[in-house]
């Protein structure tokens, strides 16, 4: 064990993980291979709703292979109902959710039958010859109209609401009466925005493998959660939790879409229970589009006061949330965390939030990159600019005036949440040299003079979020059904080597590395000589997991503490071993000093002192090992200010970024080449929002995006490359000052593309175009076919915009 020569928090180092990731020398779910292995396929409905009137499986159960078929009505006494954590009100409406459904369907890709065979191809040539009877169902769809309980989802419950959830800052004392505020405003902008339908297009598609043997169910899973997964289970199947293990191998992506208890998960356990064998299952892509569930789709309603010099007074939100047609693990939860974020980092007096979740027959919505706040950030930053436009104001003076400056943190918004640190103006000004902003209004102002078909527009997007899910108290309040603390611990072993076991449960972002670099430094032994072990309930025995930016902020702070933990014990025994009060006891560089003298012992030394235990202090345990669990005060609360440059050909309606700049802040930075792969990833797929994905459905309720041949991800080539730099506030409620960084760059993107693609044509008559903004969308605004995005409301309930931007 040698101390390390240099800091490693802050240092550019490449990822541990790498080498074995991009050379395919890792295990992913699907490559495993066991003895006497099936393997399931799934059969899902063509229809949308229906009642299922006869399933005949005769012929399937004949195909070559096949070891068992299995209808919903089979597994309908053990197969209980998919849960859902999140019961966000008393008289939250929630249908039943089988994995298999038993007598009807209520969305398109809803599984109905199960092949187990030999092979996956046996399985998957078996599924053609099952015969399902449906009577069709009135399909909902519409948000607007799944409101007015024409057509129900879900017959027994009597309505297509599930709940109604409402912030109102004057009953809960942290702001005034928004309808005061408003009637009382000099100037009222009322708009309506959709938050289109997003698919988590994660590279590796969800895979499972159960494995059964000796009384113990080994479950292998492409998941965020597996000690979730794991208590879901036990919950659902009645199963002792302590016979289920749970691994997440490496996984290749989630975004969100693999924080889920999936219906393939439990099928997978209760046939390999039932079948006594290991049994797996590997989604297509097309499955995965079809089946894991989808993010955002919201529509919201928001009325933004303010006086004529641009001070703003109140907002009020009013939002339908599309949930699909069941409640999937967070699902209900999902638009109340942006409930928080609306106000953004804005100084309102009032703000009242109102928020109905309402049943389609579409695929469940739940988590996806950001979950909540991108919808809220995109909200206020759009309102912002019409702000703007109303009152003929610069957008970033708009900005300015409204915002909190750095002398007044922390600060308690009209939302009730306590910011901690942050320096806006900081961030921006950065942010507006990087950009040349007075240079590119000036470009922008001659190509409207010269009348050229190409016009430049400048987008700004001046963000907060509140990560590092989350206080447990926070979550309790919010009848969130876990806690948000995390776990750590730390082996020292006899060698000198540090084996670190965390809670958390990464899927690429670098945690066995950046872990690797806090332990270096705090222990001063070579960043090498850490090894991070997770994703295995029998390893790491306890965590809450990975997502909502919260693994470093809360799972790296449980690693501090025990590493604090383990220093304490070295210190008492590096005391007795050098004969002086361990008061007089100074570490530094990876060793032990008494102070004032040459005396000193490495902590190579104190461990193997430790492990022997041939000569310890009166009543001191062997060995140097300490966990820790850290649950925070408060979220943390990174922000920064996105800048964007688009050039519209007004002939073709084709949209190019031509400068994005990104100044964030989050907190302590422990390694700036993750840091900047996160928020170049994060600006992917914001801008792929803004531009490009969409999850469409016919009039029946088919998916007629199910294949990355209709549903566009965006390539590099469709990107530009991103002007990227940071300022620091580091965050008080960790000791390590951090911040989050994974959702910064989604949550900031769409609403800076948006409004620079409307800054590019406002000037022609172009008052809104839908996301995506596809060139389609942004010509058709520009013939004016229409009230090009109107945002009026209409009466009986919220307006939507249309393709073409106009009312419908």
């Amino acid at each position: 064990m040698t101390a390390t020569a240099e800091p490693e928090i802050g240092k550019a180092r490449l990822r541990k993980e790498d080498t074995r990731l991009i050379t395919g020398q890792t295990r992913w779910t699907d490559n495993l291979q066991l003895t006497g292995m099936l393997h399931m396929a799934v059969l899902r409905s063509p229809v949308a709703h229906a009642r299922i009137t006869n399933v005949d499986v005769s012929r399937a159960t004949a195909m070559p292979g096949v070891a068992l078929v299995l209808t919903g009505e089979d597994l309908a006494a053990e197969q209980g109902s998919l849960p859902c954590a999140w019961p966000i009100t008393e008289d939250m409406k929630a249908p039943a959710a089988p994995a298999l459904a038993v007598d009807r369907v209520n969305f398109a890709g809803e599984a109905v039958a199960l092949v187990i065979a030999d092979s996956a191809y046996h399985a998957a040539d078996a599924l053609s010859e099952i015969d399902v009877d449906y009577d069709e169902l009135p399909v909902v769809l519409d948000l607007e109209e799944a409101v007015r309980d024409n057509d129900l989802v879900h017959e027994d419950l009597g309505t297509n609401k599930s709940a109604t959830w409402v912030y109102d800052s004057a009953e809960a004392g942290s702001g005034t009466d928004v309808e005061d505020e408003i009637a009382s405003a000099e100037v009222v902008v009322e708009r309506t925005f959709r938050q289109q339908r997003l698919i988590p297009a994660f590279m590796e598609p969800r895979s499972v493998v159960v494995d059964p043997a000796a009384g113990m169910f080994t479950v292998w899973s492409a998941t965020q959660i597996p000690h979730i997964l794991r208590w879901m289970l036990s919950a659902v199947t009645g199963i002792a939790e302590h016979k289920i293990r749970v691994i997440a191998p490496d996984v290749g992506g989630g975004f969100g879409g693999k924080l889920q208890v999936t219906p393939e998960e439990l099928l997978c356990l209760l046939v390999a229970r039932r079948m006594g064998r290991p049994v797996k299952w590997t989604e297509t892509r097309t499955e995965s589009m079809l089946s894991a569930h989808h993010g955002r789709d919201q529509l919201q309603k928001i009325t933004l006061a303010a006086r004529r010099d641009g001070t703003v007074t109140g907002l009020k939100v009013e939002l339908l949330a599309d949930m699909g047609a069941y409640l999937r693990l967070v699902t209900p939860g999902v638009p109340i965390l942006g409930a928080f974020m609306f106000n953004a980092i804005y100084k309102f007096a009032a703000y009242r939030f109102v928020c109905t979740n309402v049943f389609t027959n579409k695929v469940p919505t739940d988590a996806y990159r950001g979950a909540g706040r991108p919808e809220a950030t995109f909200a206020i930053e759009r309102m912002m600019d019409e702000l703007a436009v109303e009152l003929g104001m610069d957008p970033m003076k708009v900005r300015e005036l409204n915002w909190i400056k750095h002398e007044e943190f922390p600060f308690t918004t009209v939302a009730g949440l306590t910011y901690d640190s942050g320096n806006y103006e900081a961030a921006t000004a950065r942010a507006m040299e990087l950009f040349d902003y007075d240079g590119l209004r000036e470009e922008q102002a001659r190509r409207r003079a010269d009348g050229s078909p190409f016009q430049i527009g400048i987008g700004i997007s001046t963000f907060t979020e509140m990560c590092g899910l989350a206080p447990s108290r926070v979550l309790g309040a919010l009848r969130y059904g876990a806690g948000g603390w995390e776990t750590a611990s730390i082996r020292m072993l006899p060698t000198g080597k540090v084996e670190v076991i965390t809670g958390t449960s990464p899927h690429g972002q670098g945690h066995e590395t950046v872990w690797s670099q806090i332990v270096a430094d705090k222990l001063g032994v070579p960043f090498e000589d850490v090894e991070v072990l997770h994703g295995d309930t029998a390893t790491s025995h306890k965590g809450m997991d990975s997502y909502g930016s919260r693994s470093l902020a809360v799972g790296g702070t449980a690693l501090v503490h025990a590493a604090d933990k383990v220093l304490a014990k070295a210190k008492t025994l590096a005391a007795h071993m050098m004969e002086c009060d361990e008061t007089d006891v100074e570490f530094a560089s990876g060793a032990f000093s008494v102070r004032g003298t040459s005396t000193s012992r490495s902590l190579g030394d104190v461990v193997l002192a430790a492990h022997v235990a041939h000569d310890l202090p009166e009543g001191m345990e062997p060995g140097l090992d300490a966990d820790a669990t850290f649950d925070p005060d408060n979220f943390s609360y990174p922000h920064g200010t996105h800048l964007c440059a688009t050039e519209v050909d007004t002939e073709t309606g084709l949209v190019k970024i031509i400068r994005y700049v990104a100044v964030d802040d989050v907190g302590t930075v422990m390694n700036p080449l993750i840091v900047d792969g996160q928020v170049h990833g994060g600006l992917a797929q914001g801008i792929a929002q803004a531009l490009y994905e969409e999850a469409t459905h016919d009039e029946m309720g088919t998916l007629t995006s199910a294949t990355l041949a209709d549903y566009l991800v965006p390539s590099a080539a469709d990107l530009p490359s991103f002007i990227t730099d940071r300022t620091t506030t580091p965050a008080t409620s960790n000791p390590l000052g951090a911040k989050g960084v994974g959702e910064a760059g989604t949550i900031a993107s769409t609403p800076a593309v948006v409004n620079s693609v409307l800054d590019a044509v406002r000037h022609l008559g172009v008052r809104d175009i839908e996301m995506p903004m596809s060139p389609e969308r942004v010509w058709t605004a520009l013939q004016g076919r229409g009230d090009p995005g109107s945002g009026d409301v209409a009466a009986g309930g919220l307006g939507s915009i249309d393709a073409q931007g106009g009312q419908e």
